[in-house]
């Protein structure tokens, strides 16, 4: 792709978020060795002002995904904006002290970027994930940790959802995303799994540094999943129970290639049961342990190409 470069805007405000859900201890961890090396060795030369938030507590303290609701289903403009009684869950509360610290949503005063940290039960290596296909501040800074983090798959999940009606904290910010990183067991923290995530932490801010700076980042295309729709388990009809596992052949192979016909699921009688789609897709978030309560075995993605322009900042 040819043409002179687009100017966007610096970031000079930016948030690093972690302990959204208080049993995923990768990004917890990453943001309190962010505050500790900051309290030892004080602000390096950044180009940002940095915002480092333990975003659910209450879930950490406990080592729960959350106390009384998800909190990363609380960040849609109406649940901002609803009024809070005794009631309340606590997840909603906090939402809107967040939306207070780093907002308001959809407004000139939000923080400039908000990354959030996530882990996984499933096989997803480093998962960027943002809500636009044409944030070209974000899809850059996917490229740059691509092409430098060799430790794992790299792959960019695009939910394509305006900015009002997303319900996770990075819409918080003028630009957000959220690193999901995987397998991880809920409540336990994986040496790798931490080093993978605070190498793609340390790599975004190494992007917006070199892009204050003045460096030119050239145009490329790059391969998006995009969300269609969500499988559920079988399941007993009247209980609503489980009848079956996802099957050896699918388990762990989330991003590979699904195709009509291919066993999904395996009985606990020990029959398989088949994929019945039309068409091939991506399956990820396989076997996902927090998503047994919220009906969904895996989602489907089908892939598309992005055509991103180079970019530099606009001098102030």
């Amino acid at each position: 792709m040819m043409g002179e470069p687009v100017t966007l805007p610096g970031l000079a405000r930016v948030a690093v978020c972690g302990g959204t859900h208080g049993n995923e201890l990768s990004g917890l961890y990453v943001v309190r060795e962010m505050e500790r090396r900051r309290r030892e060795e004080g602000d390096k030369v950044r180009t940002v002002s940095l915002t480092l938030v333990v975003s659910n507590p209450r879930a950490v303290e406990v080592c729960r995904r959350y106390v009384e609701t998800d909190m990363n289903r609380c960040f849609t403009n109406a649940v901002l904006s609803s009024p809070v009684s005794d009631t309340t869950p606590y997840e909603v509360r906090r939402a809107q002290e967040l939306n207070t610290l780093l907002g308001p949503k959809c407004s000139a005063q939000a923080v400039d970027l908000l990354c959030d940290l996530h882990n996984t039960t499933s096989n997803m290596g480093l998962c960027f994930i943002c809500n636009s296909s044409t944030d070209w501040t974000i899809l850059h800074i996917y490229k740059y940790i691509q092409s430098k983090l060799t430790d794992a798959p790299v792959r960019l999940l695009l939910i394509d959802i305006p900015l009002a009606d997303s319900y996770s904290l990075d819409s918080m910010g003028k630009h957000g995303f959220s690193l999901e990183v995987g397998p991880q067991p809920h409540g336990v923290i994986r040496a790798d799994i931490f080093n993978i995530m605070k190498q793609g932490v340390d790599l975004f801010l190494e992007w917006i540094d070199q892009f204050h700076s003045g460096v030119v980042f050239e145009s490329f295309e790059v391969d998006a999943y995009v969300r269609k729709r969500s499988m559920d388990y079988p399941r007993e009809p009247e209980t609503r129970q489980i009848t079956a596992a996802v099957h050896p052949q699918l388990q762990d192979r989330d991003f590979t290639l699904l195709n009509p016909g291919n066993p999904v699921f395996l009985t606990f009688s020990g029959e398989t049961v088949r994929f019945d789609g039309e068409e091939s897709l991506y399956p990820f978030f396989i076997n996902e342990c927090a998503y047994y309560e919220k009906g969904i075995a895996f989602h489907l993605a089908e892939k598309k190409t992005l055509r991103v322009p180079s970019v530099k900042v606009k001098k102030s």
